[in-house]
């Protein structure tokens, strides 16, 4: 696997229920962020990847294991690294930690897929070098 990427995150009012817990369904909207800027990192972005066919990755699968919880006001950080890179698809490992204990962990599958035929397609090779 290659480095380790990673955000900062404040936990706001809105992200927790009345207790002030993190709500368990908002943890994939951090990982969503970190991914997101993993890929503007490395100039993965919308723009960056247009071409004739309108292509993109789509989530496949989720595996999410919630350790402990967070709490409002809590920073945390959120890690992405790729642990595999396929014909069409990408598979990523996050954490979300805080003060360097892991709260959540995920794994996620990535496809890329022809959005006009709904159907997977090949990662460009620019693309994957950038992957891998």
């Amino acid at each position: 696997m290659n480095n380790v990427f990673n955000i900062p995150v404040r936990v706001y009012y809105e992200d927790t229920d009345a207790e002030g817990i993190v709500y368990y369904a908002n943890y994939l909207k951090f990982a969503e962020r970190a991914r997101t800027e993993f890929l503007r990192a490395l100039n993965l972005t919308p723009e960056t990847t247009k071409n004739d066919e309108r292509c993109g990755f789509v989530a496949r699968h989720v595996e999410v294991d919630y350790k402990k919880s967070a709490f409002l006001d809590d920073l945390l950080t959120v890690t992405c690294q790729i642990k595999e890179v396929k014909n069409s698809s990408v598979t990523i490992v996050q954490e979300i930690l805080k003060e360097n204990e892991i709260l959540t962990s995920l794994e996620i599958t990535l496809v890329y897929i022809n959005i006009n035929r709904h159907r997977p397609t090949k990662i460009p090779d620019t693309m994957r070098l950038k992957l891998v």
